[in-house]
């Protein structure tokens, strides 16, 4: 199943599983079947054809929703080698700590939200009937931005996308790296790599907003073809003093 495609469940018990599954992200099958309180036969029916379906999948005992995942890239320059691969439901801890590095920071408002709905939502991937969203990140092997001592995620860029018609040519992007990673032509990568998939998946155009005084991210932007389609004045308040919401986009067409 891609991201992209609608939802259409030929029985309604099948769509409470698929909602279940999509909204916890990661879940035992036993789990789903006492909450929705189905007895065993006719669960394992539908869970059997939602499988077939290509709406979940089963990894490790426990259920997710099925996507088509993307192929990772490898880059290497002078002194890093580092991949952007779409994010799984297992990278949850290590991309909340990144983007609430980012976050933290207090120059990028956006980040904050999503930092605050990762960590509320505790799931990677959505796909339902109201919105969807992806996640790429960057990773390097060794400890970094993550804390671990194999692989890092050091970086991420993320889409959402409203299932709305009228909307549905659009989707929202963040992107940002750990602050001890930059420089190193990841958040170039990460961007690129968001803005490719959308193009790929039929999206027209993509949203970032930035404070005023987050100059380098606005450059950052800049640089890589996104304009300055509005502004709103005194939108925001960082460090007690007001700053402009300016509301960046690009055309992807």
């Amino acid at each position: 199943m891609e991201l992209t495609d609608a939802l259409q469940f030929s029985h309604d018990d099948r769509k409470d599983i698929y909602e279940y599954v999509e909204r916890h992200g990661s879940v035992r099958p036993s789990e789903v079947r006492r909450a929705l309180n189905f007895e065993p036969g006719a669960f394992g029916h539908h869970l059997t054809v939602l499988k077939r379906d290509g709406y979940v999948r089963e990894e490790d005992d426990r259920l997710q929703v099925a996507f088509q995942e993307s192929v990772a890239e490898e880059y290497e320059t002078e002194d890093l080698a580092f991949t952007v691969r779409q994010a799984r439901q297992g990278d949850i801890d290590g991309l909340s700590r990144v983007v609430r590095s980012v976050a933290e920071e207090g120059s990028y408002i956006e980040a904050e939200t999503v930092a605050d709905v990762i960590d509320h939502e505790r799931v990677v991937t959505r796909h339902n009937e109201v919105r969807s969203r992806v996640f790429f990140v960057a990773t390097v092997d060794g400890g970094g931005g993550d804390g671990g001592d194999e692989e890092s995620i050091v970086g991420w860029v993320h889409l959402d996308m409203p299932e709305a018609e009228k909307l549905s040519h659009t989707a929202q992007l963040t992107v940002g790296i750990h602050p001890d990673w930059r420089g190193h032509g990841i958040g170039s990568a990460l961007l690129q790599r968001g803005m490719d998939w959308a193009r790929e998946h039929g999206f027209e155009k993509l949203y970032n907003s930035v404070p005023s005084t987050n100059q380098p991210a606005l450059g950052f932007l800049e640089q890589h073809g996104w304009v300055t389609e509005a502004v709103r004045h005194d939108h925001y308040k960082v460090d007690g003093e007001y700053a402009d919401e300016v509301m960046m986009a690009v055309e992807l067409a």
